[in-house]
């Protein structure tokens, strides 16, 4: 059986050089790429992968949030994280998202093949340089930091403050959501409350900071 993947990446070059090593493996296929959360979680619906690859920090809709929906839609899709940034905070992220795996960028390619079978099998794949803090974690019984965007924000508050931390208008977003201007707004004043923050400057390294939007790195 021929295993169907996806490749979610706001870099071609990154999705190119990924595909490019796929290719070489007789029993995988890649059938699509994007490069935004929003379109990913689209064409997993239209295409219903075997696995998505899936990077974390990607325009529009960013990789927590796209995972979320598409283990929600499309359950049998499993999405594996591939990321540079292995941080406890962004792996518990992931995981709690619905995630089966997680690699770092600096993986090798056996890595990466071997981590898609695992998750295609309905198990879970760790890359070694972050297994450790999931099971310190679980040894310590650390609950999720409290702290988190995730935790602190709804998931169409985080949606916003990604979407104005890109740069969008109000009106954009608005669009952008196909809610109404003063929706827009109530999430927004929301969201500076609950994070203390009142200027879009400190919103945008906020968000950038919890890895919420994919601005240049």
């Amino acid at each position: 059986m021929t295993l169907r993947i996806m490749l979610a990446d706001d870099h071609a070059i990154v999705r190119e050089g990924m595909r490019a090593l796929i290719d070489k493996v007789s029993d995988i296929e890649v059938v699509d790429q994007a490069e935004s959360g929003r379109e990913t979680v689209e064409k997993c619906c239209e295409l219903a992968p075997d696995v998505v690859v899936m990077d974390i920090a990607m325009p529009d809709l960013n990789g927590v949030e796209a995972t979320r929906q598409i283990t929600s839609e499309v359950p049998n899709t499993r999405v594996l994280a591939l990321s540079v940034h292995s941080g406890r905070k962004m792996v518990s992220a992931m995981l709690q998202a619905g995630a089966s795996g997680y690699l770092v960028k600096k993986c090798a390619t056996d890595e990466l093949i071997n981590a898609i079978r695992t998750v295609v099998d309905g198990k879970t794949y760790l890359s070694p340089d972050i297994s450790h803090l999931v099971v310190q974690d679980y040894l310590n019984s650390v609950p999720e930091d409290l702290s988190s965007a995730f935790s602190i924000l709804t998931e169409r508050e985080r949606q916003v403050l990604q979407l104005v931390a890109e740069g969008l208008t109000t009106k954009a977003i608005a669009y952008d959501l196909d809610v109404s201007v003063k929706t827009i707004e109530t999430h927004r004043q929301n969201v500076m409350e609950k994070l203390d923050i009142h200027s879009v400057a400190e919103l945008t390294k906020y968000a950038v900071r919890e890895g919420l939007t994919a601005l240049d790195e």
